[in-house]
């Protein structure tokens, strides 16, 4: 048995746990750096004490960025089988966390069966359950029912779980007086506004928040307080509704620390390019450096089918100013659930996001596949360029599929390749085009 309640409270006591001596060597820090910044809050290890196959990862803005993968079923796509191959997709592309939103049927299994064979990071959003697990209307679900589900996502081996904390009964009247484009768009967030709109009732996980502290320091569960107020369309961003709950959020981030329950901040949505890095420090100064976790930002609303280039946009500038977990968006957002290509594409889009911003922020040896790529392109070694692609796969298919004559160049330039000249001009060669 550990001789701690969680990674945070054994940070504290000065205890290197397994799962930062795991992150240290991930990240190319030292052990101690590790703990000290997770002490603080600036780091998050999500990392169920029941979640026995995972491969902890560190999230915060100081290490790699990492991604999340949203997936589950709803009721007009309810295949688990299906979602469990996107999931070990999910997983082989890279990505360090996989949310279960599923929306629709026995949800239990499929929850298990991710803790009990799936390495990466595991997170839900407990409110979505709460209907399908009671089978009762949203009205007729007690405050205590809420707690109920997070307990039982916690006891299932989850390593984080979405909490719309930070509405309350003034944000009914703010979202009525503000008279936004798009409301709330917040799956989350609405269930909890309807709920407290049908009952009179304050938010359930404000009003018991402690109670949810002592359900998440038993398992030690990460509380990711979701931002149910995120814009979702440009008009919406940074207005005072998203404000004032994210200065909620920061209130709630030193009550968790407090019980050493480590904590992640939600953020947006759909926000203009300009008002994204304002928007990171804004957080980072409320909530105290807490690892901030954001969806996108998408920085244009006139792309669907696009939006997991609108995303990875977005994602770079915030990720390059301090934000440390990228929600994936796929092709798929705001038409669809996406299917097992849309995945593919969603992960592949926030990895380049995620990967331009750690070279941004110089995080360690980020940049060493780029300067391989480089010397690969330069020699033509096309089996050391696909070592060194994020997508190895496709950059493959690509060129099998509109092969060139010769090795040394491709379909595009032939023999007139800029890379093949020079390396015959500066070896003294003669260079012939025709």
């Amino acid at each position: 048995m550990r001789e701690y309640a969680t990674q945070m409270d054994a940070a504290k006591r000065g205890i290197i746990t397994p799962e930062m001596k795991a992150v240290a060597a991930k990240e190319f820090r030292t052990e101690e750096e590790i703990r000290a910044l997770l002490a603080k809050g600036q780091i998050a290890i999500c990392a169920n004490k029941l979640h026995k196959c995972i491969d902890p990862n560190g999230v915060g803005s100081m290490l790699r960025t990492k991604i999340n993968v949203n997936l589950g079923v709803s009721r007009d796509c309810k295949d688990y089988g299906l979602e469990m191959k996107k999931v070990m997709a999910a997983v082989d592309l890279g990505a360090e966390a996989i949310m279960d939103l599923s929306s629709h049927g026995d949800t239990e299994p499929f929850r298990k069966k991710l803790t009990s064979e799936c390495p990466a990071m595991i997170g839900t959003v407990p409110v979505y359950d709460s209907v399908i697990h009671y089978q009762r209307d949203l009205a007729k679900l007690t405050a205590k029912d809420f707690l109920e589900v997070v307990r039982l996502h916690a006891e299932n081996g989850v390593d984080f779980v979405t909490l719309h904390c930070g509405i309350t009964r003034k944000t009914i009247e703010q979202i009525k007086q503000q008279k936004r484009k798009m409301n709330l768009v917040s799956r989350g967030g609405s269930l909890v506004f309807a709920w407290m709109s049908m009952t009179g009732n304050e938010n359930p996980f404000y009003e018991y928040f402690d109670e949810i502290l002592a359900i998440c320091r038993k398992y030690d569960v990460t509380v990711s307080l979701g931002d149910a107020c995120r814009p979702g369309c440009l008009a919406d961003a940074g207005d005072v509704c998203q404000i004032e709950e994210l200065v909620r959020l920061g209130e709630l981030t030193k009550r968790a620390w407090e019980k050493d329950v480590q904590v992640m901040v939600e953020g947006p949505g759909h926000m203009p390019l300009d008002q994204i890095a304002a928007n990171m420090k804004l957080q980072q100064t409320i909530c105290m450096g807490a690892p901030f976790y954001v969806l996108g930002p998408i920085v244009t609303d006139i792309a669907p089918g696009y939006d997991h280039i609108t995303s990875a946009i977005g994602g770079a500038v915030a990720a390059s100013e301090g934000a440390a977990f990228l929600c994936y968006v796929t092709p798929a957002e705001h038409l669809a659930l996406p299917n097992v290509d849309d995945v593919k594409q969603g992960i592949i889009a926030s990895k380049i996001a995620a990967h331009a911003a750690d070279i941004a922020k110089k995080i360690p040896y980020a940049r060493d596949l780029d300067d391989a790529m480089a010397d690969a392109r330069r020699t033509f070694d096309w089996e050391k360029q696909w070592e060194c692609a994020i997508d190895p796969e496709t950059a493959k298919q690509v060129r099998e599929s509109r092969k060139p004559e010769q090795e040394d160049s491709c379909s595009m330039c032939g023999k007139f390749c800029a890379v093949r000249s020079m390396n015959k001009a500066l070896s003294g060669e003669y260079i012939d085009i025709l």
